[in-house]
């Protein structure tokens, strides 16, 4: 299936599971993971109409979306792998939107790269939803204290952002992160990927990252 057949298809299903919760097709923003996929691939979604794309690491985003760029200069940049706290600048240079806020120490060190370079890209706090010790995101209990470090720095705050435990039923770990940010005041959620996208969509995400169901298989 070509990409942008793919994409269609993609756009179709976002806009039928919101429709199912009552919801505006337009409220939710697919976010098109791009990781590990070169530019030549890329660029036929970006010429399907396609805006936003995810990548994991800074360094890989820098070789190959300056070029992209200068074709689509609408490209949005999405950063949703973890970051270190020495990159905050490079991710704050390149980024429109970070998913992976996690930390205090991020937090402080975004803060600096933004003044510094008077360019505020918007901010996801990812949560730990699952509790895996192998995956980032702060602790549930640590939110409160993670979302008052990000508005005492003027972080503009999107909203938060989790990945489900793998290989189990992922709605009961996108409800509780709804209820998390109806709880703090906050509205975005970038929650959902290729399996699992409608789900999230259903239960109120504005913001999915599907990646093999757009590109095949990872390279």
């Amino acid at each position: 299936m070509p990409p942008d057949t793919r994409l269609t298809d993609i756009r179709d299903r976002i806009a039928r599971a919101a429709r199912l919760a009552g919801r505006e097709p337009s409220a939710v923003t697919l976010v098109a993971v791009s990781k590990t996929h070169p530019a030549d691939a890329i660029a036929p979604l970006l010429a399907a109409g396609q805006r936003d794309f995810g990548e994991n690491r800074v360094q890989e985003a820098a070789a190959k979306w300056p070029a992209l760029r200068e074709r689509w200069p609408d490209a949005r940049l999405h950063l949703i792998g973890q970051l270190q706290s020495n990159k905050a600048a490079d991710a704050v240079a390149m980024a429109d939107t970070i998913h992976v806020v996690d930390r205090p120490s991020l937090v402080a060190a975004l803060a600096r790269a933004m003044d510094q370079a008077g360019r505020r890209p918007d901010c996801f706090l990812q949560v730990n939803i699952g509790d895996e010790a192998q995956k980032g995101g702060c602790a549930i209990a640590e939110l409160p204290a993670l979302l008052a470090a990000v508005r005492a720095a003027a972080l503009p705050l999107a909203g938060l952002m989790c990945l489900p435990p793998a290989g189990v039923e992922a709605a009961p770990y996108f409800a509780l992160l709804a209820k998390l940010a109806r709880d703090h005041g906050v509205t975005g959620l970038s929650m959902g990927m290729s399996d699992d996208f409608e789900t999230a969509v259903m239960l109120g995400a504005t913001h999915v990252r599907v990646g093999s169901a757009l590109f095949g298989a990872r390279a």
